[in-house]
């Protein structure tokens, strides 16, 4: 049986926070948008850090029966984007997370609790 969408956010928020990612955000954003239903938001420390965060969602989102569709940047870039089709996760530094801030930009979505997913 395959797994939803919130059950496969959950796993990638997870796996983010297993390597210490922090500012975990998670914005509903399919009553807004069309290109997503869920956006995972973390915060890395440094570089090893940014790539240790997108190499453990990866790889327990593949081992629950999902690939990335597209995976934009890496651990020398200051924000990694992996997109899954329903939901998108997005690994920044802090200075880029500071810069872009999606939070406001998406400030009409609804923010979720890992657990009420």
């Amino acid at each position: 049986m395959a797994m939803t969408t919130e059950e496969l956010v959950k796993i990638a928020a997870n796996a983010a926070e297993e390597k210490k990612a922090e500012d975990l955000c998670i914005l509903n954003i399919g009553k807004v948008s069309v290109i997503a239903d869920y956006f995972l938001i973390v915060t890395a420390n440094n570089p090893s850090q940014l790539q240790a965060i997108t190499d453990n969602v990866d790889e327990k989102l593949t081992r629950s029966g999902i690939e990335a569709k597209s995976v934009e940047g890496n651990g020398d870039s200051a924000w990694v984007l992996m997109d899954y089709g329903d939901f998108i996760v997005h690994v920044f530094d802090r200075e880029s997370r500071s810069f872009y801030d999606l939070e406001r930009i998406w400030k009409d979505a609804d923010t979720v609790k890992i657990e009420d997913l």
